[in-house]
């Protein structure tokens, strides 16, 4: 038998459970079978612009039960001022470029991933705020080890130090743009096969993208296709900083068909890195040089590519470090100057192509090199280098080489020098010039030079 009094207790019990219950809801909504059918809308569980730090848990916890269940989560348009908000394994965080922007509102990271296998982000803003980098924080979204990340049509602004810092990540950074960082655009170190490809980098204080990695090996990234522009040297030196596409230790990375303009130092640098392969890229207003393969590099293909404006334009060099290997074809280079961005005893700017080991030179059209047009070897430092079928015009030098003792072998054949001013080959010893116009004769004296067909007038 159930009494009036049991009865009215269980009645009251009843209400308040349904009570808790509601108010549990109240405060974040499950995911409801609706959502579980597409993407799952934010703002129907407590993510609201300009909400602070309860919209930043709310956020934190719907995006671990949507990747816990494998969804997307969509975040409308607003403002959303947050920090330190940590992205699990499977995130799918998507909103509506140009109007959802997440904005600094601490001093430290934004977005963080770390020890996850994918991670992806759309459509969103990812603003700093122009807020000073606070702690040990390298940029306002830092991944690491994440095995697969895709970040894609998304706004990178207003670092206090980089836009994105990724450390041993794979996966694509694509049709993004990338602006204003008091440091680089994108920093990627120890990366795994990683795509940066389509993207808009401009107006960053030190680099436009990074592709680095703590040892010298294999990186396999590619670079394609994105435009990048004024980037510059806010810690100066002497090309470290500075660069649009910056390789370092970084192997057998391609870098294609990308629009460079307006770096303080180089379009494109590959720093001791091997089988780098360098093409189809358009490069205008360079500070320093702009095609640049240089210190401990095995294989470098530099074909195809548009050098307008530079101190120097294509350098494959220091044969002292190890320095070797490469082919440099088809290019155009032109309008080059006898000043760079910095002040070093006796700089030797105004170069068209430069090469010193194991290098051939062919089919490359050289134009207005006050210093030289071609440039080979330096002091001893040259081996197996071949220039044919070039073209040279308007040159202080049409050709320089190294006759120094103990330098290698060189053949220089069927160029066309027109309007080179100091002569069309030239012997020097290091810096000075030594010989006549070797195109004329006398480059029998010579042993390691064969100088033979070339053309000038």
């Amino acid at each position: 038998m159930i009494s009036k009094r049991r009865l009215l207790t269980g009645l009251v019990a009843a209400a308040s459970t349904a009570a808790l219950a509601r108010s549990a809801a109240a405060r974040s909504p499950a995911i409801s079978s609706g959502e579980l059918r597409g993407s799952i809308d934010a703002s129907a569980h407590g993510v609201a612009p300009g909400g602070g730090e309860t919209t930043r848990r709310n956020l934190q916890r719907l995006l671990t039960e949507a990747a816990g269940r494998n969804m997307p989560v969509y975040l409308p348009p607003g403002d959303y001022p947050i920090s330190s908000l940590d992205l699990p394994d499977g995130t799918r965080l998507i909103g509506i470029a140009g109007a959802t922007r997440l904005i600094l509102s601490g001093s430290g990271i934004l977005l963080r991933a770390e020890n996850v296998r994918r991670i992806e982000l759309s459509g969103l803003a990812i603003d700093g705020a122009g807020r000073a980098a606070g702690g040990d924080a390298p940029a306002l979204a830092l991944f690491r080890n994440v095995a697969d990340l895709a970040i894609e049509n998304c706004d990178v602004a207003n670092g206090g130090k980089s836009g994105l810092h990724l450390e041993a990540c794979g996966g694509r950074i694509t049709r993004n743009r990338m602006t204003r960082a008091a440091e680089y655009g994108l920093y990627a170190v120890n990366s795994a096969d990683l795509t940066v490809a389509d993207n808009i980098v401009s107006d960053c204080g030190n680099g436009g993208i990074l592709i680095h990695r703590w040892e010298k090996g294999r990186d396999g990234t590619i670079v394609s296709g994105n435009r990048i522009s004024r980037t510059g040297a806010g810690n100066g030196g002497t090309g470290q900083y500075g660069n649009a596409i910056n390789l370092y230790r970084a192997d057998d990375v391609i870098v294609s068909g990308n629009h460079i303009s307006d770096s303080a130092f180089s379009a494109i640098r590959a720093n001791s890195a091997s089988n780098a392969m360098i093409s189809g890229n358009h490069c205008s207003a360079s500070g320093e040089t702009a095609i640049y393969a240089e210190f401990s590099f095995e294989g470098a293909m530099i074909s195809g590519n548009l050098v307008d404006g530079a101190a120097n334009g294509i350098s494959v060099v220091n044969f002292n470090e190890g320095g070797r290997l490469a082919t440099i074809s088809n290019n155009i280079v032109r309008n080059l100057r006898l000043v760079g961005p910095y002040t070093v005893e006796d700089p030797i700017f105004g170069v068209g192509i430069s090469a010193e080991a194991d290098t051939a030179v062919t089919g490359n059209m050289v134009e207005n090199a006050p210093y030289g047009g071609l440039a080979f070897g330096f002091g001893p430092y040259l081996r197996n280098v071949t220039a044919t079928g070039n073209i040279v015009r308007d040159a202080g030098v049409g050709c320089v080489v190294t006759v120094v003792e103990g330098a290698g072998d060189a053949i220089i054949a069927n160029n066309i020098f027109q309007g080179a001013r100091r002569g069309a080959i030239i012997g020097y010893r290091w810096r000075e010039a030594s010989t006549g116009d070797l195109s004329k004769g006398g480059a029998e004296r010579f042993s390691h030079l064969t100088i033979e067909g070339n053309r000038a007038s």
